[in-house]
């Protein structure tokens, strides 16, 4: 049984309805290119929940093995740069933060079946990374500004 995706036009399923959704018996989703916007994704009601089934279970799993005892929160903070190789750029203090809010936003996530917070957790989280790997990005950032540019006025003021 295949695992890819199969990919069509979204005119496809318009065009050649039945034709098109008997592709989702040979594969798990059907991805659907749109011309004027984004991409779409199709799949069976059943292998979505089975999916959403799965990502809790493994949510769950995770959150309680990283709550029941130190020794688990040291085995998470030790599997992170595997899962995540960006975190060896983040200070030691900010590795810890991010497992911490990892797993509390996963876990909040689970429990509205609406996992966006955690993408973007994770996306903001490593563009976090990104700045502590570029020591100058760092600097700018992070340096004294306090020459910088004076105060800055009152948008109201500007109008």
């Amino acid at each position: 049984m295949p695992t890819e995706n199969a990919a069509v036009n979204f005119s496809e399923l318009v065009n050649k309805n039945k034709q098109t959704l008997a592709r989702l018996k040979e594969s798990p989703r059907l991805l659907l290119h749109r011309r004027d916007g984004e991409d779409l994704v199709l799949t069976t009601a059943a292998r979505a929940e089975q999916d959403q089934t799965v990502v809790s279970a493994a949510t769950r799993m995770l959150v309680a093995m990283a709550r029941r005892d130190p020794g688990s929160m040291e085995l998470l903070l030790d599997i992170l740069p595997d899962a995540f190789p960006w975190v060896r750029f983040l200070p030691e203090a900010d590795v810890h933060a991010f497992a911490v809010e990892l797993v509390d936003t996963m876990r909040a996530a689970d429990s509205v079946g609406n996992s966006a917070s955690v993408a973007q957790l994770l996306i903001a989280w490593q563009h976090t990374a990104e700045v502590h790997s570029d020591p100058e990005l760092l600097a700018a950032l992070t340096g004294d500004h306090s020459e910088g540019y004076g105060q800055a006025p009152d948008p109201r003021a500007l109008a």
